[in-house]
């Protein structure tokens, strides 16, 4: 990002991007990224969000370009600073990338930006959201995907909906199993075997071990084309329509839906 001028954020977008940065970091951390991207730290002794406002703005005006704060938030958002507290990293992404969306920007898991649909307003944001929300729920898609996708659905980022639809799958099977893995493997630890954890049927006659075998390759093959693309490739863009996208999440509310039945 450091050859692209990037444009200014307004004083509303900024002042709430601190608010955010303020909760997520001390005080301590606010001077050392401030003086790791080399920008003067003006007043220590305000509070933690102001504190952070007053340089960021500063050095904004100075430059006349908002390159300085894209800086602060990589610094403060890569995702080796929150290993085993993924919940709470998720959470407070969401919270930046809500204002990041309005430069066409968001900062995803792999520690980098990417270029997403710009929204011009919050209202412009918040239609977007409503109407797949809305989508989703004519379909009477499992509840559980909604809590997944929030940003997403502001963002109308369908391929990366489609991608955290994918990681309630792996939160619903951990929550009946006590497993710990992820992907395929967790698929396979859980549902596998002869003597499966569990089972989607009577997992008795030779037709519902076949099932249950479809049922892992399914699974496995969602996980597959969602997960594994932006784990190795993070920079690949898909260009996945509304259509596809719903289409996708009826496939994960089914598998959602058996997991949930699963014994």
């Amino acid at each position: 990002m450091k050859d692209i001028l990037r444009p200014c954020f307004k004083q509303a977008e900024l002042e709430m991007l601190c608010r955010f940065l303020g909760e997520l970091l001390t005080g301590s951390q606010i001077g050392y990224f401030l003086n790791q991207i080399g920008v003067e730290d003006i007043d220590i002794n305000t509070t933690k969000w102001k504190r952070l406002f007053n340089a960021l703005a500063e050095r904004q005006n100075k430059d006349q370009a908002g390159n300085k704060i894209f800086s602060f938030v990589n610094a403060a958002f890569q995702p080796a600073r929150f290993v085993g507290n993924r919940e709470f990293y998720n959470e407070k992404l969401q919270q930046i990338n809500n204002i990041l969306v309005f430069h066409g920007l968001e900062f995803r898991e792999d520690g980098s930006f990417h270029t997403v649909d710009k929204a011009k307003t919050l209202s412009e944001a918040e239609s977007k959201a409503s109407m797949l929300k809305e989508a989703l729920l004519n379909r009477n898609l499992h509840k559980d995907l909604l809590a997944f996708c929030k940003l997403e659905l502001i963002q109308e980022n369908y391929f990366h909906a489609v991608l955290e639809a994918t990681k309630s799958i792996a939160s619903k099977i951990r929550e009946k199993t006590g497993l710990t893995s992820d992907g395929a493997s967790l698929i396979d630890e859980a549902f596998s075997g002869e003597n499966p954890r569990l089972k989607i049927n009577g997992f008795l006659t030779e037709t519902e071990k076949s099932e249950q075998k479809g049922f892992v390759n399914l699974a496995k093959g969602l996980f597959g084309t969602f997960r594994n693309p932006t784990a190795h490739a993070p920079k690949i863009e898909w260009n996945l329509s509304e259509e596809d996208a719903l289409d996708l999440f009826t496939l994960a509310s089914y598998v959602l839906r058996r997991i949930e039945k699963s014994v």
